[in-house]
């Protein structure tokens, strides 16, 4: 099933309330800016106080997944114990555009236990199961039941609460590990890692959720073998560095990786650095 943007993006500052407003419609940014936008009748959906890294999934992810991402958030908000922040609706978004992409290749993850998230988060899990049936109804693909555990994490991870002393030290221990993960990488590969781009907070997003499995150690697993032996061999160099990596977690956290974190690691990184290489040649 092909998915395609039919709607532009448009973005201005509210001067009044000093917000930021990303609007989605037909033909609104085709004009030189700055314009005024005077028939809001043209606007399909408005979204408020988007960072600016992740700007650039607007342009990476289908508008029609975008939309029922939004949709349905709005459905499930009387799920959630609180308020979300503003960026789950395209970090959300591009989970399920992945999801999506992984189950038409046949690609199935093995994850970690329902049952320990949903004792402690019982809400974001119960969200989480509703949003990955209209998924499977929507878009007309087989996902399994462990698909609600990557949509409840993106929901614990999106709201806005205070953080414990618990959280702080758990947050510490994963800035720690990805710090040292991007050292590797810059020194592996002979890189210098833009960490401003959206590219790195999605690596880096995916280091948390690693570092997360590695303190608890619950690692995944699955049959994909043929799958990292075929990137292995692709994404060489790329994955030595992730080998370098895995002595790292061996050494210090006493965490081996799998052949599966392996392999999303060695994507990950390739998408980090490629695109370090393409700004490098344009200047930028």
């Amino acid at each position: 099933m092909r998915l395609e943007r039919r709607c532009e993006t448009h973005r201005r500052n509210f001067h009044n309330s000093g917000r930021e407003l990303v609007a989605f419609s037909k033909g609104i940014g085709f004009p030189a800016t700055p314009y005024e936008l005077t028939d809001l009748r043209k606007i399909e959906r408005t979204f408020y106080n988007i960072s600016m890294q992740y700007i650039p999934l607007l342009k990476e992810i289908p508008y029609e997944i975008i939309r029922f991402t939004a949709d349905e958030l709005q459905m499930i908000q009387d799920e959630l114990p609180c308020e979300t922040y503003s960026n789950l609706v395209l970090t959300l978004a591009d989970h399920i555009a992945f999801v999506i992409e992984r189950a038409q290749k046949g690609i199935y993850v093995k994850m970690p236990s329902i049952y320990e998230i949903e004792l402690s988060y019982p809400q974001e899990v119960k969200a989480g199961r509703l949003l990955l049936a209209a998924v499977r109804q929507r878009f007309k693909v087989k996902l399994p039941k462990s698909g609600v555990q990557g949509i409840a994490m993106h929901l614990i991870n999106a709201r806005e609460r205070s953080k414990t002393e618990e959280d702080q030290e758990k947050e510490l221990l994963h800035e720690k590990i990805l710090e040292e993960t991007t050292r590797i990488i810059e020194e592996e590969l002979s890189v210098k890692v833009q960490k401003n781009t959206f590219n790195y907070a999605r690596f880096a997003t995916h280091v948390q959720y690693l570092a997360e499995r590695m303190l608890q150690k619950n690692p995944i697993d699955t049959d994909n073998l043929l799958l990292y032996q075929s990137v292995k061999e692709e994404y060489t160099k790329v994955s030595e560095c992730v080998d370098k990596i895995s002595a790292y977690y061996k050494e210090i956290w006493k965490f081996e990786l799998s052949e599966e974190e392996k392999l999303y690691l060695i994507l990950h990184v390739n998408r980090v650095c490629s695109r370090e290489e393409d700004n490098t040649e344009k200047g930028l």
